[in-house]
């Protein structure tokens, strides 16, 4: 373990760059070396950021391949596609890299290039990436050189599910999630269906065709059950700025199963994942600003009899913390050997 962690960002200037700011900033192991920007090459961050003034000093920065190279790790809260063309030379110079776009989630090459719309710049890097879900892949984080951090759908569905694909205790075949997100896990763009005029007293889903997202959720869902499963996935943009909550259904194999029990048994040693008391419902102000990922379990009934073979799961995460900025500093916490929840013992804010 080093005793201080040099950081470099690439790309700090977007809403999930300004989490990874906030976070970093107040983290005891790191040092923030560089923070690039082509576009704010020579801003102070707190001029962007007056959050942060009294915690960051650092200006923006152009890229620079040499200062980058001279970091422990670096993050890159970029636009898809932007890592996989800088990652290889900075792997070569032994710095790792989290990656907290999309560049190197899914395995299969042609797979990303049909749901992203551009040929991958390394293929070869696609295997040796670790897909940074701590709860399902922490010892491979340990030893990765490469992290993709999860993206925030994902992320709830993924761990909202995970028990019960694990146990094989419902149909793999006929899986749902009804998932909705704040308006910052668009980006920060200017973009009309955005604006305060658009998004405001409304709610709608969209991509429901199809979201790249879902072969992300499916290719971890494999993982964990050891065969190929069959998602309906449907996203919906809600009023509000941060969180997302998945509403998730699954039909049971076997109706005996003490859900509760099984939930907080899987997730008992995870210090990231609050498996709620019975009849719960999670609320997303109760996780925003923190690194969490609440859970609640319920088997409501479905026919006259009361009686019901369908598991509700209900989810809610920070998509700009668990979902993104904060699950990357975990990772980070994780590679380089520091206690995992170093720097990310945060207090959710409310209201």
């Amino acid at each position: 373990m080093k005793e201080i962690i040099k950081v470099g960002i690439v790309g700090g200037t977007g809403y999930t760059g300004a989490e990874l700011l906030r976070l970093l900033a107040a983290h005891p192991g790191v040092e923030l070396r560089i923070i690039t920007s082509r576009n704010e090459a020579g801003t102070a961050v707190t001029d962007m950021f007056p959050n942060l003034r009294g915690h960051v000093t650092l200006k923006f920065s152009a890229p620079d391949e040499k200062a980058l190279a001279a970091c422990d790790v670096v993050f890159f809260a970029t636009p898809n596609g932007t890592a996989m063309t800088q990652a290889p030379a900075l792997l070569n110079a032994g710095v790792r890299v989290i990656d907290l776009a999309a560049d190197f989630r899914l395995k299969d090459a042609r797979l990303w290039q049909q749901w992203y719309g551009m040929f991958h710049a390394c293929p070869e890097l696609l295997k040796q990436a670790v897909y940074g879900l701590p709860e399902l892949n922490r010892a491979a984080i340990k030893n990765a050189r490469l992290i993709a951090n999860p993206g925030c759908y994902p992320t709830s569905v993924t761990l909202g599910l995970l028990p019960l694909i694990e146990q094989g205790l419902v149909d793999e075949q006929h899986l749902i999630a009804d998932a909705k997100s704040g308006v910052s896990g668009a980006g920060r763009k200017a973009e009309t269906s955005l604006l305060l005029g658009e998004a405001g007293e409304n709610f709608k889903a969209y991509a429901v065709p199809g979201h790249r997202h879902l072969p992300e959720i499916c290719q971890s869902l494999e993982q964990a059950a050891g065969k190929k499963v069959a998602l309906t996935f449907v996203p919906h943009l809600l009023p509000m700025v941060r969180g997302i909550h998945a509403t998730l259904y699954a039909k049971l194999k076997d109706n005996s199963v003490d859900l509760q029990a099984l939930y907080e048994k899987r997730y008992a040693a995870e210090p990231f994942v609050d498996v709620l008391p019975p009849g719960a419902h999670p609320e997303t102000k109760s996780v925003r600003g923190a690194n969490v990922c609440r859970i609640a379990v319920h088997r409501p009934p479905n026919n006259s009899n009361g009686n019901g073979d369908t598991a509700v799961i209900l989810s809610v995460i920070d998509n700009l913390t668990k979902g993104a900025a904060g699950q990357a500093v975990q990772n980070m916490n994780i590679m380089f050997g520091l206690d995992e929840c170093t720097g990310l013992d945060v207090i959710a804010l409310m209201p």
